[in-house]
């Protein structure tokens, strides 16, 4: 079998070694060419933006191949268009080369409701944002608690935390107004000292709003309130109503002065 080998002298057979390495070497060089496509290169397209049946074309058309590398969903976008692509526009790649393609969903994905009764508006609202809801319409009812989430609402109902929605849904807020949903006749508070005022005032939620001083108060603690709005009463002497959450404005000063209710009607 070799005896083709061994019949000749050794420094034949190493030369013809030399000369088959050399051989190999030189068809592998040749190869790369065809192997790597050199000097076969093309400008990538742009197609971001585009629709994804489009952008194939496009793309196929240069002499790239297409693959989908992500789905995402993006409420401004219409389905199926070309969010991003890798490489990017413009750039010199070999041809035939893979462009990847993330586009933007055919339908949005269900995210479970989030709880937000009893959050602040600006809480609620960053809440809604990060899942990719929006806030739609907002109400107010009374309520002691001002713009705080009372209740949320979807497509005119409302909605419990846990349920399936869709990403990208309104979710209607019914805020508190800040305001009881209790009337009663505004309290007497002329004649009263600012710091008995504010623990009067604090027991039925009513809240005091502008304080003036006369000249001379510095103590507003032990100082005398001589007047406030609103009155107990109004012009037609009858008895003006206040709600928890709302103000009383009162002017303060150093003695003491007389009551003006002097009607019969019951305190707060």
């Amino acid at each position: 079998m070799f005896k083709f080998l061994t019949h000749r002298p050794l420094w034949v057979n190493f030369l013809a070694g030399i000369f088959l390495a050399f051989a190999i070497f030189f068809l592998f060089l040749l190869s790369l060419k065809c192997l790597t496509r050199h000097g076969q290169s093309a400008v990538v397209p742009s197609v971001t933006g585009k629709n994804f049946e489009e952008a194939g074309k496009i793309l196929r058309k240069a002499g790239f191949e297409v693959v989908i590398q992500d789905s995402v969903f993006v409420d401004s976008l219409p389905a199926l268009s070309v969010i991003k692509q890798v490489p990017d526009a413009d750039e010199i790649v070999k041809t035939n080369r893979e462009v990847f393609l993330v586009i933007s969903r055919v339908s949005p994905p269900l995210i479970e409701m989030p709880n937000l009764i009893g959050y602040s508006f600006r809480n609620a609202e960053l809440v809604l944002n990060n899942l990719g809801l929006k806030v739609g319409d907002t109400t107010f009812e009374p309520d002691f608690a001002k713009n705080i989430v009372r209740k949320q609402i979807y497509n005119g109902n409302a909605i419990t935390a846990g349920m399936q929605i869709r990403k990208g849904s309104a979710i209607s807020l019914v805020l508190g107004d800040g305001v009881g949903s209790n009337e009663f006749a505004v309290p007497s508070i002329v004649g009263m000292q600012f710091c008995d005022v504010r623990k009067k005032l604090d027991g039925s939620g009513v809240l005091i709003g502008a304080v003036v001083l006369d000249p001379g108060v510095t103590d507003t603690c032990n100082a005398w309130v001589y007047w406030q709005n609103p009155e107990r009463f109004s012009d037609s002497k009858k008895l003006n109503h206040i709600r928890s959450g709302q103000t009383i404005d009162v002017r303060l000063q150093l003695n003491k002065p007389a009551k003006t209710d002097s009607l019969n009607s019951p305190e707060l």
